[in-house]
């Protein structure tokens, strides 16, 4: 391999310095990434794969190419005018208390909390008595680095234990532990090998159900695939290898099992999944009695087959109440038999509505059901019989989250976000028919000052999709504002209005941001879903495109100040559109996104994902992933917009070797002056548990990119 030395890198950055070079132009020497013969047969068609030795994230050659690219982007990044300024402003307007829905337990009710500028939240236990509190759970003290996270947690029912999983360096792998209300002590138990899992207690508070992975063998890694989930019963005091194996399916390694017990502990709910279709089947263990619960019965299906999506509500006596997609795609509430579920017709408790039903739960003896109207929250509640009782009223365009509550208490939580608020918990009294603030936080910025709106445009085939805009008040539509356009497409994920402290920045540096509702999202129910998925994915970026065309034409922006952002597979769409369509966009921000539509099934998690998008092993589906697969379709001689490729070195979900391989290749093909960055962050997974230091630099050098290269100020609230 032909290298850089660390002498000749060190010169090429010095120099660039003392050239003082504007931010927006490249350097015209990348690291060296070797190109290797590599090429790949997929039926009678011949791709190349040059940089497939970059996948190895461990290896001596990609360590050396990772420490090379990181001494060029974060050289760059802390050289752009702008970086200081907003950093500064970020760390303001995140310095503000965060707190999460209670959850309560006898008369105990239990949330996180963060200050401010903590790097984990801390969990917290109350009496509702006298709002005594008191910390059960600081994960700040598990490391010195902030990289340890509690991705979930879970309080017995008898208030006096806290099951709680642990994350390493933002890995999806978790360590399951308890922890003694009282004393804030950690018990023995400890469970390994656990990923994608709940923590679901009996009754008796004895111990809770959980899934896992068998251990890893010897040789294992970060790309090992994980398959065969299996469901597991742990009771407190012992060790995991007594643990009560529930169910296994062997002959399924890729199907997921989760768990959950109804209210009145009689059922152990099992919900299997394949993949990560929406579709599951349901199954029950009748635990016959909440205080002595029998863990070993057997397993009853009641549904048997992946037809469609079903969400246990709760158990009215011998009928489940679900919420379901079959023959509904926008949802419904139907009753199952418990005896005969399989054999006799469903009855209809609450039919399909216009509006798609996002989630369901009774609670005071009432249904809360949270709608989704065009991308936004409708709180709704119905009494058990399925009668509207009244809608409970909202700020305006937002989004209703983590509701909480018992089903035999009054007392209802529910968290309310949106696009210039942050999020606020507020309770319900259902009895009394009252709506309080419970706890509303203050940020360091003024949202008089700003408006969102909401339009509606025409992708490519005519489909009509929404698009929230959020900016200053009175802005000229001048065509000049930057702008930041964001989205997700896919899984059934719906993208709602949220509060984020660095969208805020944004907006105070004179920038529009937009969020596109586009197809492959759960916004309209799974109709909408399914027309962005497998061989209509094409749907997901014509959409995107639309949207910035929208943009462009309405005079919000031009493609000289147009921004786009997306994740995960939202950083897929980034990669996608930025190849099929690059002189629409001056700056492009794909973040740990799946890059090698060829490939991705290959590793960790990513095998779960081809009832989504399909996979390079079967003839008719290679031909729609070669079409848009990032990758592949990056072409020499091509200007691309100015772009910064992030990842971390722990993501165990989309690993890092699509954005090494992606980057690599979009260096080696750059025609144009823009400059093509990777940007990856050590000690940090997908992203969920990133400690706020992480996120604030992060955030930082993805604005000071964006205004750099479209030519922003520093931030002026």
């Amino acid at each position: 391999m032909r290298t850089i030395s660390l002498a000749r890198r060190s010169a090429l950055l010095l120099a660039a310095a003392a050239l003082s070079l504007p931010a927006q132009q490249a350097p015209r020497t990348y690291p060296d990434a070797r190109k290797s013969g590599q090429i790949d047969l997929f039926f009678g068609s011949s791709v190349a794969d040059p940089y497939r030795w970059l996948e190895n994230t461990t290896s001596v050659e990609t360590r050396e190419w990772i420490a090379a690219e990181n001494k060029l982007t974060f050289a760059y990044l802390q050289d752009i005018p702008q970086r200081r300024a907003i950093f500064n402003r970020l760390e303001q307007l995140w310095d503000y208390p965060r707190e999460g829905v209670p959850v309560r337990r006898q008369n105990i009710y239990f949330y996180s909390f963060n200050s401010g500028l903590q790097d984990q939240p801390v969990i917290y236990a109350e009496r509702s008595s006298n709002h005594e509190k008191r910390i059960i759970l600081d994960p700040n003290k598990f490391s010195e680095t902030g990289t340890t996270a509690v991705t979930n947690w879970s309080p017995s029912r008898d208030a006096k234990k806290l099951g709680y999983a642990v994350s390493v360096k933002g890995s999806d792998w978790q360590e399951i532990r308890v922890r003694d209300v009282e004393s804030g002590k950690d018990l023995p138990d400890t469970l390994h090998w656990a990923k994608f899992t709940g923590i679901a207690w009996t009754a008796d508070s004895r111990g809770f159900f959980y899934s896992r992975y068998a251990a890893a063998g010897e040789g294992d890694s970060l790309l090992t695939p994980s398959k065969g989930q299996k469901l597991y019963y742990h009771s407190l005091g012992t060790p995991q290898s007594s643990d009560v194996l529930i169910w296994d399916r062997p002959d399924r390694p890729e199907w997921y099992v989760g768990a959950e017990v109804t209210d009145d502990g009689q059922f152990a709910i099992i919900r299997i999944a394949e993949g990560t279709s929406p579709n599951n089947r349901l199954y029950f263990i009748d635990l016959d009695s909440p205080t002595h619960p029998k863990v070993r019965s057997p397993v009853v299906k009641i549904i048997d087959r992946f037809e469609a999506s079903y969400t246990f509500i709760d158990n009215f006596g011998d009928y489940f109440a679900v919420l379901t997609d079959l023959n509904a795609p926008r949802g419904r509430v139907i009753l199952l038999d418990v005896d005969e579920g399989k054999r006799a017709a469903p009855r209809v408790l609450i039919p399909e509505a216009a509006d798609k039903l996002e989630s369901m739960q009774l609670i005071g003896n009432r249904l809360i059901a949270n709608y989704l109207h065009d991308a936004h929250s409708v709180l709704r509640i119905f009494s058990t019989r399925g009668i509207i009782e009244r809608d409970v009223p909202l700020p305006g365009l937002g989004t209703v989250g983590g509701i909480s509550g018992r089903e035999d208490e009054a007392e209802l939580f529910f968290s309310y976000a949106s696009f210039l608020q942050p999020s606020a918990i507020y309770r319900v009294d259902l009895d009394k028919r009252t709506l309080a603030p419970f706890f509303e936080p203050k940020v360091t910025f003024d949202p008089s000052k700003y408006e969102t709106r909401q339009v509606f445009y025409k992708s490519k085939d005519g489909t009509r999709v929404p698009m929230f805009i959020t900016a200053r008040k009175g802005i000229a539509l001048d065509g000049q504002n930057p702008t930041l356009l964001y989205a997700y497409g896919g899984f059934d994920i719906s993208t709602l209005p949220s509060f984020s402290p660095s969208r805020i920045a944004w907006l105070e540096m004179g920038g529009i941001y937009a969020v596109a509702n586009i197809r492959g999202g759960g916004e309209y129910g799974e109709a909408w879903h399914q027309a962005g998925m497998l061989d209509k994915k094409q749907n997901v970026f014509d959409d995107f495109i639309a949207a910035a065309e929208y943009l462009e034409t309405e005079k919000y922006t031009s493609p000289a100040k147009l921004a786009i952002q997306g994740g995960s597979n939202g950083g897929l769409l980034v990669g996608a559109v930025m190849t099929q369509r690059p002189e629409l966009f001056a700056v492009a921000l794909p973040a740990v996104g799946v890059m090698d539509m060829l490939r991705y099934h290959l590793f960790t998690a990513g095998w779960g994902w081809k009832v989504e998008y399909g996979s390079a092993d079967d003839s008719a589906q290679f031909q729609w992933l070669i079409k848009y697969s990032p990758l592949q379709n990056i072409r020499a001689g091509v200007s691309y917009p100015a772009t910064l490729v992030t990842t971390s070195d722990h993501d165990d979900r989309v690993v890092p070797g699509h954005s090494f391989k992606f980057a690599a290749a979009l260096q080696a093909a750059q025609a144009g002056p823009a400059p093509v960055f990777i940007r990856i962050e050590t000690d940090a997974g997908h992203g969920a548990g990133k400690p706020i230091a992480k996120v604030l630099d992060l955030a930082a050098d993805e604005l000071a990119f964006a205004a750099a290269n479209l030519g922003m100020e520093a931030v002026t609230p």
